[in-house]
């Protein structure tokens, strides 16, 4: 008898705002903390999240980089389960952009890539950083092993990055990087509900084809 899948839940929820968002500096892999109203915005999501998770086995994993940690901490608060970090959850590395503004990568020669990665193009950014199908791909390995560690009837919340959890949810779909602007900028402290179904038979592995996008870009602001 071939045995039967379940339906995980999976919440990708990005961390709170750092100075290098409120000044529209890129960070990528710049390990930033939250500043205020990050801290406020992380405390208020959790409240949120909680309740939506209230009463069923939480599996919690977040980057390894401070912001999605201390963000992930503040539902782990909650919900009285520890933070599992993985590297691999890390946003995307935006070499030589890192630090900078679109102004200050223009005026450092290299406003035609930026204008290459504006029109979606599938460039490696900052000369030696990251494409968005790597990180789409690196994510989405990522999202995926951790489902397997989802207990029945319970539900993922992975606390990490803007780039990397929209790169993650178009590879989970199937969707070609170049479809990275049908999907908007997740705003911080905002998060992407999804649905997989899994393979007992296969250890809880997800199953080809399943992911569904139930909801995207949901706040607490929405409640």
């Amino acid at each position: 008898m071939t045995a039967p899948s379940r339906v995980v839940r999976v919440l990708l929820w990005r961390h709170g705002r750092t100075a290098y968002n409120h000044t529209n500096r890129w960070q990528g892999q710049l390990d930033a903390d939250l500043d205020e109203v990050g801290r406020e915005q992380a405390a208020r999501a959790a409240e949120v999240l909680a309740k939506q998770v209230a009463g069923v086995p939480v599996h919690l994993v977040a980057s390894d980089l401070r912001r999605a940690a201390d963000t992930a901490a503040a539902l782990a608060a909650l919900v009285g389960v520890e933070p599992v970090l993985d590297r691999r959850l890390r946003e995307i590395d935006a070499g030589a952009w890192e630090g900078l503004t679109r102004a200050e990568i223009v005026a450092a020669g290299m406003g035609d890539e930026l204008d290459a990665w504006a029109r979606g193009e599938d460039v490696r950014i900052g000369r030696t950083g990251e494409r968005r199908s790597e990180v789409g791909l690196r994510g989405a390995q990522a999202v995926a092993e951790h489902v397997r560690a989802v207990p029945e009837g319970g539900t993922l919340v992975v606390a990490a990055h803007g780039g990397l959890l929209r790169g993650a949810v178009l590879t989970l779909l199937g969707l070609d990087p170049a479809a990275w602007h049908v999907l908007g900028g997740l705003g911080n402290c905002a998060w992407a509900e999804l649905s997989v179904h899994v393979d007992a038979a296969a250890g809880g592995a997800p199953v080809d084809g399943s992911w569904r996008l139930i909801r995207y870009n949901v706040s607490s602001t929405d409640y």
